[in-house]
């Protein structure tokens, strides 16, 4: 009974409670015969509960107030703005459904205070477009089957052109290799044993996942030292120089980070020059695309023809009559 209603004076502190606001002797009795039907608890047994938990290491706050009343509070694990991060990246992860955000947002309530959650919960709740997918589920089977080095099963999904999503299943031979984040999106990096490629596929995309047999000796992932600018594996890294126009500098920056050097463009104060590590690709061809007449492919001569290639290829799209 003692370790019982030591926890709820912790969860009353907890819940009830921040930096500036905090309760007294009676509040927490109020709370004990409310929420645990602890009735009649004295006050002398909650201050000694308050100095196990003290004790215990628990950072709890004594102020004074009129009439010579104590005011108890306790130190929160994270700060409201701290909160405020986590809650907000919660609710702009488009793959969990409002509810979902909403159940996961109000289990804060238990390292913080009501008022807060619902405050937070207030302020995050933009937008309640209902996902179709329970990535939360799908990523807890996904780390358990890597976890026990099974290979995997599942069935894959694409759009058809009525926006539906159609389900294939194929006899999937692969060994899943770890769970990657990027651009907004989970993704799960597979060995395919049969071509001893990587495959990438979107978790988000995933249905009726199964383990299947043991895999063996899990393969590594390959640790590039250049940028990779999208999911996929990379043809093969070159050093190349760009022209850009200069008020895409943070771009560069957040894109190439360490692997790019930035210089001014001499001839042109518009212009910067980037040198960079990349990964080439289509997707790294699909990048550059999207800058337009504001970067231009310097060196080495063979990615500018390749870039050149498919810009001949756009054009002859609209030159059709």
């Amino acid at each position: 009974m003692d370790n019982e209603r030591i926890l709820h004076i912790y969860e009353c502190l907890c819940r009830c409670t921040d930096d500036q606001h905090g309760i007294t002797i009676k509040d927490i009795q109020n709370y004990l015969s409310k929420n645990a039907d602890m009735d009649n608890v004295s006050a002398l047994t909650i201050r000694r509960d308050i100095q196990r938990l003290e004790t215990a290491g628990y950072n709890i706050k004594i102020k004074a107030g009129p009439h010579n009343t104590a005011y108890y509070s306790i130190k929160k694990l994270f700060s409201f703005n701290e909160l405020r991060f986590i809650v907000n990246s919660i609710f702009i992860n488009k793959f969990l459904s409002y509810g979902q955000k909403k159940y996961l947002a109000e289990k804060f309530k238990c390292i913080c205070a009501d008022k807060d959650v619902s405050r937070l919960i207030k302020e995050a709740s933009i937008g309640r477009m209902d996902t179709q997918w329970d990535l939360m589920s799908n990523l807890d089977t996904v780390h358990m089957i890597i976890e026990n080095k099974n290979k995997i099963n599942f069935d894959y999904g694409k759009f058809n052109t009525k926006g539906e999503m159609v389900y294939y299943r194929k006899n999937r031979d692969m060994i899943p290799v770890k769970v990657v984040y990027f651009s907004a999106r989970y993704y799960l990096k597979c060995f395919d044993v049969e071509r001893k490629t990587f495959r990438t596929y979107r978790i988000d995309r995933m249905k009726n996942i199964k383990a299947g047999e043991k895999a063996g000796t899990v393969p590594e992932l390959p640790v590039y030292n250049g940028a990779v600018l999208d999911m996929f594996e990379p043809e093969y890294f070159e050093n190349v120089t760009l022209r850009v126009r200069r008020f895409l500098i943070d771009d560069m920056f957040e894109w190439l980070g360490d692997n790019a050097s930035i210089r001014d463009d001499f001839d042109d104060r518009e212009y910067i020059v980037v040198n960079a590590y990349v990964g080439i690709s289509h997707g790294f061809y699909r990048w550059v695309m999207k800058y337009g007449k504001n970067m231009e492919i310097i060196s080495p001569e063979k990615v500018r023809r390749k870039f050149l290639c498919t810009l001949k290829e756009v054009v002859k799209l609209y030159e059709r009559k």
